[in-house]
């Protein structure tokens, strides 16, 4: 097989890294909103977390929805095509 066509390489490619996954992982379980994510991933600096959303929602696997109000906020949640990861990062589990 081609590395080019290899779907396992296609998958580390949309999802690999320190943090996607774990966000994945914790959006499986339904819509969270910035901070909370923040506050799960300890590790994570503002602009990293920034970045690794802005791509998972680049390539279709989460949604962002933003909240009215006097605070701009967003939330955050799995995409169709996000929420068909979920048995993969369950077996991970």
């Amino acid at each position: 097989m081609d590395l080019a066509q290899c779907p396992v390489k296609t998958t580390v490619d949309v999802i690999g890294g320190k943090w996607k996954t774990l966000i994945l992982y914790f959006l499986k379980d339904g819509p969270r909103r910035y901070n909370a994510l923040r506050r799960d991933l300890k590790g994570a600096s503002h602009k990293v977390l920034t970045e690794q959303l802005r791509q998972l929602e680049k390539d279709g696997i989460i949604h962002r929805e933003s909240l009215p109000g006097a605070v701009p906020s967003a939330e955050y949640s799995l995409a169709e095509y996000g929420k068909t990861l979920v048995p993969v990062l369950e077996a991970m589990a």
